[in-house]
């Protein structure tokens, strides 16, 4: 290959050998994987038999609620193993798909552990700072009377987030693992079969789902038995059980702290690739998308896998994480206002349900099996219609699994129908999922008119294309607004006539109901993340296509799957927007509840009326709006040196275009790699720092004007605005960058002059503008607001 490119004698494009220059480098697993890999098959086994046993045993001495939720998570963890077997044993195709696969696969295990040997050392940094701080800080008078003193509070806090940081880590790692390995296997069976490729892209999806979604729940769960056995809680003179769910937010916020960096490190890397790859590629020098002519296309394949999915693992694993603990919080609260005899009910639901969403979303993924079909894509079923029934699946097993979950454990002799009344939230929360969904893919995907409208108003040039997108998007905040504000009212309102109530008769189960309604919004979690992993493999499989110069017919069909795989990408952000903005309603509850034990006062309400407080909300949605824009600032730096660097590389290598000449795929990875890692610093450290200081200042400033709740009430407001404005910002920009991607797609099928047509170069453009804001700006947003919210929780003492 070397020789014939240097003596120009490779023949044109379709006639050329399909051979890719090797990029390999040596395999990287992280250390933990390196040490389990070295030992012998057999004292494993012992090791995880030991391991095992005692998960179990203290989760016997716990409840035998936990030892369900321990039986199900290790069942799903098998489930998950048989469907890597399964994927693994495809075939990888032809020589040159294999190569192209691991130059990807080695440029993103190279980023993967940079970018987390990034934010493994800030956590440990971070982990001293929250040390200190709780050695010096207040703790509650019911932890005071149970024992656990400022030394202990501050070590187990400090532990549940190093914790929490580190299993957010290894949730981003197995997304990244499978993707990087089933790319290929799709590429591959794509040459045989649209029906198969879908398959094993879906079972990719599914493994990674199952992977996170159980380790989100075995790590609250463990971390709750382990703390439970070791106060020896409800005996004499200890620790309550209700009181023990407070203790877990170091974990919540470990995980969110991780998601944060990976999204927006892989966010930057993966949109200022495609980027620049388009901008010169596609507009001035007219090749295809992901064509092997183009040095950034490496760099553009490898971003889809730290950024769509490393990053949405760790991202989804801090959803459910802060879910869990918000909700047990509530329970716990709820309970002991109510004086439950029995708490552990209320308590533990949310780790029962999320151990449902393995069962049905296991079941969801199996249902979509592969059926003959002839490989023509007018003749196969769509594949947007075959991952929909997997989720009406999924979605009729919730009801049931729900149903049978409240009856179980939210029964009481107190108020004998309130499971009922929870049940039904929870059918509040899992039809309010799937409205968001429907919402979602009818702005985004090209069979609906508002994509379609957008497609036409590229005929007319790049400003109107522009317009068009930024006004979809403005149009597209409303609708999930009204099902968020319908399903937080509802869930309420019958929560709060479920019969729960305190000892002066006043009815406690309003904010429960919300919760639970969260619950059934997540319920589903794991089939949703398994959609939105098929997407970046897809993606990634059309690149292998494309590059490996397979016959048009191969790349037609991983079209189609890319062009399902952005609807389903879009969806499921519009799913994790959702349940963003109920999860952070839960957090701002649980911090209110918090900062009342601490004060040993009543603190229920927040009044802006009060020019502090009023102040804190503009400061918290300004936030919003700063953090968006050093997100996409950043992404348009990194791609402006992409953009000079593949321009420098055509215009210093002539013979790339005539394949007489090999483009630098490395140092477009390198470019995009060392930006990516310095510019998700600014916006990471903004928001960790912003909460704390102004929850801080204002402390200072309430002590010396006698209010002093005033620096948690203006924190209070703080994380209020944020979450409101962080959700209109975020449904603002998934949705317009959906759209301008699948306007684009649109165009590519042949529709008002397809390929290479002005129309095109003008949709290529609103593409390039949001792709910074669906990938970086928009899912880094929802991370945020929940962040802000365990944030607060952490430090809540300290504006005290």
């Amino acid at each position: 290959m070397d020789d014939e490119m240097e003596g120009g004698n490779l023949g044109p494009y379709q006639d050329r050998p399909r051979t890719f220059p090797s990029m390999k480098s040596k395999a990287y697993a992280p250390w933990i994987f390196r040490v389990l890999m070295r030992i012998n098959s057999r004292v494993l086994l012992v090791l995880l038999l030991v391991c095992f046993g005692a998960i179990f045993y203290i989760g016997a001495s716990t409840s035998p609620i936990l030892v369900f939720v321990f039986s199900v998570c290790i069942i799903s963890f098998f489930v998950s193993i048989y469907l890597t077997k399964w994927v693994l044993a495809k075939d990888e195709g032809p020589p040159e798909m294999s190569e192209i696969s691991d130059a990807i696969r080695d440029g993103a295990e190279g980023f993967f552990r940079t970018q987390y040997g990034t934010i493994s050392k800030m956590a440990l940094l971070l982990g001293l700072v929250i040390l200190g701080i709780y050695l010096f800080r207040n703790i509650t008078p019911q932890q005071e009377l149970s024992g656990l003193g400022r030394v202990t509070s501050a070590y187990i806090t400090v532990a549940a987030f190093l914790f929490g940081a580190l299993c957010s880590g290894v949730a981003g790692y197995v997304g990244m693992w499978v993707s990087v390995r089933a790319n290929v296997r799709v590429s591959s069976a794509a040459r045989r079969s649209a029906r198969e490729a879908l398959q094993i892209a879906v079972r990719a999806g599914g493994f990674s789902a199952l992977v996170v979604v159980g380790m989100a729940v075995m790590g609250v769960a463990i971390l709750y038995a382990i703390l439970y056995v070791w106060f020896g809680v409800d005996s004499t003179g200890t620790m309550k059980a209700t009181d023990l769910p407070l203790l877990l937010v170091g974990y919540g916020f470990g995980a969110s702290f991780v998601a944060l960096f990976a999204q927006l490190g892989g966010g930057i890397f993966t949109k200022a690739a495609d980027v620049g790859a388009d901008l010169v590629g596609k507009v001035e020098q007219g090749i295809p998308e992901d064509d092997p002519r183009n040095p950034a296309v490496i760099a553009d394949l490898v971003g889809d896998n730290v950024g769509d999915c490393a990053a949405r693992g760790a991202d989804l694993f801090e959803s459910i994480a802060a879910e869990i603990i918000s909700a047990m919080i509530l329970g716990g609260t709820m309970a002991q206002r109510c004086k439950i005899e029995d708490p552990s009910g209320f308590i533990l639901f949310p780790l029962v349900v999320h151990s449902f969403d393995l069962v049905i979303s296991s079941v969801g993924i199996f249902s979509i099996r592969n059926k003959r079909d002839s490989g023509v894509i007018g003749t196969i079923e769509d594949p947007m219609k075959t991952l929909e029934k997997g989720y009406s699946v999924t979605i009729f097993l919730a009801i049931l699994t729900f149903g049978l979950s409240t009856r179980w454990l939210l029964y009481t002799e107190q108020a004998p129908t309130a499971w009922l009344n929870f049940a039904l939230c929870g059918l509040v929360g899992i039809v309010t999922a799937y409205v968001f969904v429907w919402i979602s893919k009818y702005y985004t995907d090209y069979k609906y008119e508002p994509v379609r409208t957008l497609a036409l108003a590229s005929t007319t040039g790049h400003g109107t294309n522009i317009i068009a997108g930024v006004s979809l998007g403005l149009e597209s905040t409303a609708l999930p607004v009204l099902v968020i504000s319908l399903a937080i009212v509802s869930a309420f309102w019958l929560g709060r006539t479920s019969g729960l109530t305190d000892e002066a008769g006043i009815p406690t189960g309003g904010l429960f109901g919300t919760a639970v309604a969260t619950m059934g919004m997540l319920s589903t979690a794991a089939y949703v993340l398994t959609m939105d992993m098929f997407g970046p493999i897809a993606d990634n499989a059309g690149g292998i296509v494309e590059m490996s110069q397979q016959p048009e017919s191969v790349r037609e069909i991983t079209d189609v799957l890319d062009a399902v795989g952005n609807t389903t990408k879009a969806t499921t952000k519009g799913f994790a927007i959702g349940s963003a903005a109920l999860a952070s309603f839960l957090l701002f509850s649980a911090y209110m509840d918090e900062v009342a034990a601490f004060a040993q006062e009543p603190f229920k309400q927040v009044d802006i009326a009060i020019p502090e407080v009023f102040v804190g909300g503009l400061l918290g949605s300004m936030l919003i709006f700063l953090f968006s824009a050093w997100a996409c600032a950043a992404v348009g730096r990194t791609a402006q040196e992409v953009v000079n660097e593949v321009r420098r590389q055509f215009i210093e290598r002539p013979g790339i275009m005539d394949y007489k000449e090999k483009p630098d795929y490395g140092r477009c990875v390198s470019i995009v790699a060392s930006a990516s890692l310095k510019e998700m610093i600014k916006p990471g450290a903004l928001a960790i720092i912003s909460p704390t200081v102004v929850g801080v200042l204002f402390r200072i400033l309430g002590y010396y004007t006698g209010h002093p709740l005033l620096g948690a009430k203006v924190v209070a407001s703080m994380l209020m605005f944020a979450t409101v404005s962080g959700i209109l910002m975020a449904l603002f920009l998934n949705t317009a960058g959906g759209a301008w991607d699948n306007a684009k797609k649109y165009i590519e099928t042949g529709a008002l002059g397809g390929k290479g047509s002005d129309t095109h170069k003008a949709a290529v453009t609103g593409d390039t503008v949001g792709d910074p804001f669906k990938d970086t700006a928009g899912p880094s947003l929802h991370v945020l607001i929940k962040m802000l919210a365990t944030i607060t929780l952490v430090m809540a003492p300290i504006f005290l």
